[in-house]
């Protein structure tokens, strides 16, 4: 091959090399092999971005020098709305701007809402704290949307989706939270506010300051009520369910007080009654599931207190679900302090839907009694099988579902409120998006992978695992050997006869 040839090849190659690089920037794809769907538009998101009226402008405020571990987010980040750019057909542009390159974009970035992380990088074996920017501001006319911070491994659709959604929309749909009867109000549950905030205007709403309940409500909102309620009230609340609304209610039939070790009834505010009309009846026993979460039990050992994790029946941890929208992606929550839900006729109109689950060993406990902390639980104490801790009920064009527990979504006030978990906070708003809105953007919240808690296994099975990893290996390796060994000898042995093939 002469160099004439060698020259005219090189440039095809080239020639080659550009050209697909042009007709992959005019036909941007990816193709998604993640379990489920990570990097695969929704519908919801679709329909989101072909509402759009106007320019969005989105700055992505992304450090340059990101350790390894995080370029990967920017990167992700940046292929998401290079996605999202080429399917608003111009509605949405965006731009990336490093805050470490002065102190004036620095400034801007913080001005705008993005805070800097500190971020722990080692070089040349000490550890140095960087101040790291992963943010971003949407922009549309005089409104302003802040994702403060794209966190790794997070649902970035949800984030981006609902942002435009919420940039893109001058008034949001109203929903009314129910005060007045000892529930917690909008600061004790700060959030569900701000999951809820993104979509809706939530206030606080007193019925029995109403003739009735407002019609623009598009879902009502019961947490955790304590004192009773008049019969005129749940007139009103039938009334707005006929005409079309929607009803949330997590709410604690049975109460325990793990300080004092009594485990005691709640006061009927007249729920019970109520929904057993609809179809539904709230139980009076406590439920104590074998799969469980932990709490902290000082014991006495001689002169010292140890505190050691003691696992508490009485907190199931539940991840036994029904296929429907609302538990869609949540894969754990835990319900202290819970009771069943069953079924009866009094009313067919209403259909019933089971939505979550206690596991199979399961066992109920009825009221007052005391807690043994201590107690050594057997197989014999969870004989009641699995029960439902959640459930929905719909009508026509109302939607009612129901959480068995009235703390589950509720951080409390003060100075240490209580930081629920991500999908105890994901069940609560995914049941208010279900009932409330029709964009699907409640299949977004819980787009991801979150946790994969490991399945109940016998002690036995856990013992034969450990020690399996242990010496398996050590074992694969001298078989190994030992084959090898055997090989080498036969060879050696032919080459001894005069065989040498």
């Amino acid at each position: 091959m002469n160099r004439k040839n060698i020259f005219i090849q090189i440039g095809i190659v080239l020639a080659i090399i550009v050209v697909a690089n042009l007709i992959s920037n005019e036909l941007y794809f990816r193709l998604d092999f993640t379990e489920e769907n990570q990097y695969t538009f929704s519908e919801a998101t679709k329909d989101v971005i072909e509402e759009i009226d106007g320019v969005i402008t989105i700055t992505a405020y992304f450090s340059e020098d990101l350790p390894p571990q995080l370029l990967s987010n920017k990167q992700d980040f940046e292929d998401q709305l290079v996605e999202y750019e080429n399917r608003s057909g111009g509605n949405i542009i965006f731009e990336f701007v490093n805050p470490n390159e002065s102190e004036e974009k620095e400034r801007e970035a913080q001005q705008n809402g993005i805070s800097p992380v500190m971020i722990n990088v080692t070089e040349r074996d000490q550890v140095q704290q960087l101040r790291a920017y992963m943010g971003a501001t949407l922009k549309m006319e005089d409104r302003t949307e802040v994702i403060p911070l794209i966190q790794p491994g997070a649902a970035m659709e949800y984030a981006i989706t609902t942002a435009i959604k919420k940039v893109s929309i001058a008034d949001k749909p109203k929903l009314g939270l129910i005060q007045g009867y000892g529930e917690p109000n909008i600061q004790a549950i700060p959030q569900l506010m701000e999951q809820l905030s993104v979509l809706y205007d939530v206030e606080p709403f007193r019925i029995a300051d109403t003739m009735s309940v407002p019609s623009y409500y598009r879902s009502l909102i019961w947490i955790n009520p304590k004192d009773s309620v008049n019969p005129a009230e749940f007139a009103k609340i039938d009334r707005y369910l006929n005409n079309g609304g929607g009803l949330f209610v997590a709410h604690s039939n049975v109460e325990g007080d793990l300080q004092q070790g009594l485990l005691s009834n709640t006061t009927d505010v007249g729920l019970k009654s109520w929904f057993a009309g609809k179809g539904m009846n709230l139980q009076d026993q406590f439920v104590i599931d074998a799969q469980c979460a932990s709490v902290n039990v000082q014991q006495r050992k001689g002169f010292f207190t140890i505190n050691s994790q003691v696992e508490f029946p009485y907190f199931p941890q539940l991840n036994n679900f029904e296929d429907h929208p609302i538990t869609q992606g949540i894969e754990g929550v835990l319900f202290p302090f819970t009771s069943p839900i069953s079924f009866n006729n009094q009313d067919t109109s209403w259909s019933q839907t089971p939505l979550v689950y206690t596991s199979e060993r399961t066992g109920l406990v009825g009221a007052p009694t005391y807690i043994d902390i201590q107690k050594k639980w057997t197989n014999a104490d969870f004989p009641a099988g699995q029960q439902i801790v959640a459930a929905a009920l719909e009508k026509m064009n109302s939607k009612i579902v129901v959480a068995m527990n009235g703390a589950f979504c509720v951080n409390g006030e003060g100075q240490r409120p209580q930081q629920q978990s991500a999908d105890n906070i994901n069940l609560a708003s995914n049941s208010i998006d279900w009932i409330a809105d029709d964009t699907g953007l409640i299949n977004l919240r819980t787009k991801g992978i979150t946790s994969r808690p490991l399945e109940e296994t016998e002690d036995s099975t856990k013992l034969m695992l450990k020690y399996g990893n242990v010496f398996a290996p050590i074992l694969l390796i001298l078989i190994y050997a030992f084959v090898r060994k055997q090989r080498l000898q036969r060879k050696r042995q032919r080459w001894m006869q005069g065989n040498y093939e």
